[in-house]
């Protein structure tokens, strides 16, 4: 199964981890995302949504990571239940990953920049170093960091700093599919409606297809197109936001409902272009 047309095609997909406690944490999963189209997962701790976005990125190598157990997976045209080492290159190049605590993986002993062009010159050692460094500040004023950051070592940095980091290094090889695990989490609320923003301007700019993971239902209403909810690994509503927010039949959807009214006081949903400004968001999505 190879879609040309579609970024990514995912036909009855199962994943997991395999031996003698197999776990199936995704199971029985359609999905076809387009180009440019920006995707929404959300569901519980343990929905499934890591192992998903795990696979997607064809992060399917090494003992801990997940497998791909049955159907099928079709990213950027090329098959990817068992990515050969040349697909797993290609695909590496073309599609940026950002892992949930992404801050945390930063390597301590080299500075910002450093870490934020290093997968360019993993790719090529040659690469010109003023372009690299053009690509970085410019990324790096996108996540509202300073200049004087790319100095600095990541344990000089904040946590929510080191997320910003993260994101502008998964974001460096100009991919064609990002996919995001919680690209907001360890971010204060003061920025995270900028980063968010941030996000979307960059979206509309490079004009690249993104699978955004998370737990709440507002950073999906306003950050993408489409939504599909997973709940114990099966994809259970798809749909825009509002859709799958004013019907729920699941009671999973009609808790991310309730809580979506709690936390942004919304006595409706809103079109995604008359939604609130991430500003308005960061403050909604703070701890109560």
């Amino acid at each position: 199964m190879v879609d040309s047309g579609a970024v990514v095609v995912t036909r009855d997909l199962t994943a997991g981890y395999p031996g003698a406690a197999r776990f199936d944490a995704v199971r029985g999963v359609d999905l076809r995302i387009e180009p440019g189209e920006l995707v929404g997962v959300v569901g519980e701790t343990g929905a499934g949504k890591s192992t998903l976005a795990q696979v997607l990125a064809g992060r399917v190598t090494g003992k801990r990571a997940p497998r791909v157990l049955g159907g099928s997976i079709s990213v950027l045209g090329m098959r990817a239940e068992r990515p050969s080492r040349r697909t797993g290159r290609v695909l590496g190049a073309q599609v940026g990953y950002l892992p949930q605590h992404a801050g945390r993986t930063l390597a301590p002993g080299l500075t910002v920049i450093e870490n934020v062009t290093s997968p360019l010159f993993e790719r090529d050692r040659r690469f010109d170093r003023r372009e690299a460094g053009t690509r970085a500040a410019e990324l790096l004023d996108a996540v509202q960091l300073p200049l004087a950051t790319m100095s600095r070592y990541p344990w000089e940095l904040s946590a929510g700093q080191r997320q910003r980091v993260a994101i502008a290094r998964s974001l460096i090889l100009q991919p064609m599919l990002w996919i995001a695990d919680e690209p907001t989490s360890s971010v204060d609320v003061a920025t995270r409606g900028p980063v968010l923003d941030t996000l979307l301007e960059l979206h509309a700019e490079r004009v690249f297809s993104a699978v955004i993971i998370s737990h709440d239902a507002a950073v999906m209403h306003r950050t993408t197109q489409r939504v599909i909810v997973l709940h114990r690994g099966v994809l259970i509503a798809a749909g825009t936001a509002e859709q799958v927010l004013a019907d729920p039949a699941h009671p999973y959807v009609r808790g991310l409902r309730d809580d979506y009214f709690l936390r942004t006081g919304a006595i409706g949903l809103p079109h995604r272009s008359a939604a609130p400004r991430a500003d308005d968001l960061a403050e909604a999505a703070a701890p109560h």
